[in-house]
């Protein structure tokens, strides 16, 4: 009989992912029950593998464990986002840094390449194109670096917000067009230093257009749900 071990963890990621977006999106909020059965019927797997990426994300605090109550949403604020991207941007940062010290002519090359085809990407309104390219172009930069616990704890970080959650965001496309320019004329000049900054600057920015697009749309959702109790996740979703 042949078994396939990674199954249930490759599932359990699938589930951990989803529910972390319906957390990041607002569709869940806080207090709001989140139920492993449910969870497993909306994606079509067994609740072993749900309940494996509840509890993961309540390891990770995106999820509290009530006694009698199950699993409930966990307090999430603008300011706790600002706080993932303060330790991304300084992870970034070095990674960046140190890439400068050992790029080479056609890393530039490739970099600018990707750039290009990230501006396009912006003027079609390519937005899963456009963050497709944006993940390509720090990537690269990151493997640069030749520093893989770095590597390792910037995945860690940034395993809490879903990519496709940026394509949400107002005025993203643009400033990301922006920063990467900034970014990439920092890489000509060859400074390790000036990139290190351009890079941490960008995560700054990319963590403030989400938490503050995070604590709008949790304003709006709250007031138009009014007195909402407690429920546990919809069918729907």
């Amino acid at each position: 009989m042949k078994i396939n071990v990674r199954q249930q963890p490759q599932l359990g990621d699938v589930a951990s992912t989803y529910v972390r977006q319906l957390i990041m999106s607002g569709e869940l909020l806080p207090g709001d029950s989140v139920r492993p059965e449910s969870i497993g019927e909306s994606l079509g797997i067994s609740t072993t593998p749900a309940r494996e990426a509840l509890q993961a994300l309540r390891v990770e605090g995106f999820l509290e464990l009530v006694p009698r109550r199950g699993f409930q949403v966990a307090p999430l604020t603008g300011d706790d986002i600002r706080d993932l991207f303060a330790v991304q941007a300084l992870i970034s940062g070095e990674l960046a840094t140190r890439a400068a010290r050992l790029a080479g002519d056609a890393d530039i090359d490739e970099l600018e390449a990707l750039h290009l085809e990230l501006i396009a990407a912006a003027k079609r309104n390519d937005l899963e194109e456009l963050e497709a390219k944006n993940h390509q172009f720090h990537r690269h930069i990151n493997r640069l670096a030749q520093s893989r616990k770095l590597i390792w704890a910037l995945g860690m970080m940034t395993q809490y917000v879903p990519r496709r959650f940026y394509a949400d965001i107002p005025g993203w496309p643009q400033s990301t067009v922006d920063d990467h320019s900034t970014i990439l004329n920092a890489i000509r000049s060859r400074d390790p230093e000036s990139i290190g900054r351009a890079v941490r600057a960008h995560l700054e920015h990319a963590g403030e257009l989400l938490a503050s697009h995070f604590d709008a749309r949790l304003e709006g959702l709250t007031a138009s749900e009014g007195n909402k109790t407690s429920t546990p996740l919809i069918s729907n979703l």
